[in-house]
């Protein structure tokens, strides 16, 4: 796709390079992000969902990394209770592409990081 026929949903966030892994990992490249998609993965839908996670993300970052995934085209907004309205966050088919960026990680952490456990990386 030519990078001026961007869906103006979309937030070009890297234009210092036309690298598609420098690209990519501008927009799902920090610890948080691949942490939120993780989640997303396994079944986590809203805020409260992603702030009990074990690592413990700060309210600060799981907001606008959220923002960031939604400007991105990775994940979509939902509303799901109109007083006070609340969102449940769903990966867009952009989104699910990630499952085999996932699984590669899973699986080279589990094989070169002594004491990793895949139950935090799987249903």
């Amino acid at each position: 796709m030519n990078r001026q026929a961007k869906k103006s949903s979309e937030v070009e966030f890297f234009k210092r390079s036309e690298c598609p892994v420098t690209n990519a990992l501008e927009i799902i490249g920090d610890k948080w992000t691949l942490v939120i998609i993780r989640d997303l993965f396994l079944g986590k839908k809203t805020y409260g969902d992603f702030q009990v996670s074990p690592e413990g993300i700060p309210t600060n970052i799981l907001s606008d990394r959220l923002k960031r995934l939604e400007s991105a085209g990775v994940v979509e907004k939902i509303p799901y209770q109109d007083k006070p309205v609340r969102y449940e966050y769903h990966m867009t088919t952009k989104g699910k592409d990630l499952g085999k960026v996932l699984k590669a990680l899973k699986e080279w952490g589990l094989k070169y990081i002594p004491g990793t456990s895949a139950k935090l990386a799987e249903k």
